[in-house]
């Protein structure tokens, strides 16, 4: 039977193990000394406190490249979610098999997600078709969004949403490019323009701005 210690998941995720232990403890899950945890039994608690032991049925609407890209991949079902329809407001697109699914056209939006029991809704959209196709979903009885749009959506209390923006994920990829360049900048004595003191004229001619202390 596989087994982990805490030492060991402390290291992997970079905390303190200690912490490790207690935190696990409000999962009822207590390891046994010098052997750690059951790995499967560990895996089964903490997916049972995600809410992924169960069957989560989920809809994509806009079945352009993005959506299609959603409804093949293959990571959903591992994790409890299961694609029951793939929806699109394109009249070509009704019928045409997608992820082996055949897509369905946006006027029986609220036919599928009722026979479905759909409560989660992926919009890949357009930005200007992303608030009615979410307050279609949420009238029709969803309650958490995951939006790829890149618009910001307003939906009433009750109602999560998570955006995912990759631009902004990309922006903060350059910025961590940014600090590393000037890390290494810095590392081999070279000062960026932008460190650089400004001056300005004296009457012994150029001198820096701020003087050092």
């Amino acid at each position: 039977m596989p087994t982990v210690s805490s030492e060991e998941l402390a290291a992997a995720a970079g905390v303190n193990s200690a912490k490790l232990r207690k935190d696990f403890s409000y999962l009822g899950s207590y390891g046994t000394r010098g052997v750690g945890y059951d790995v499967e039994y560990l895996v089964y608690q903490i997916s049972r406190e995600l809410g992924l032991t169960q069957d989560w049925p989920v809809v994509i609407v806009g079945i352009g490249n993005l959506g299609a890209a959603l409804a093949n991949y293959g990571g959903f079902a591992s994790r409890g979610f299961r694609v029951a329809a793939l929806i699109d407001a394109d009249p070509a697109m009704a019928g045409k098999p997608v992820a082996g699914m055949p897509v369905q056209h946006t006027d029986d939006l609220e036919r599928i997600i009722e026979d479905n029991g759909v409560s989660i809704g992926v919009i890949a959209t357009p930005a200007g078709a992303a608030q009615q196709v979410c307050e279609r979903l949420v009238a029709a009885g969803v309650t958490s969004i995951l939006n790829f749009a890149p618009t910001v959506l307003s939906v009433p209390d009750g109602v999560d949403v998570r955006k995912v923006d990759l631009s902004i994920e990309l922006q903060i990829l350059a910025f961590h490019e940014q600090r590393k360049a000037g890390e290494e900048a810095a590392a081999d004595g070279v000062v960026p323009p932008a460190a650089a003191k400004p001056h300005r004229k004296g009457p012994d001619g150029d001198v820096p701005a701020v003087m050092p202390a």
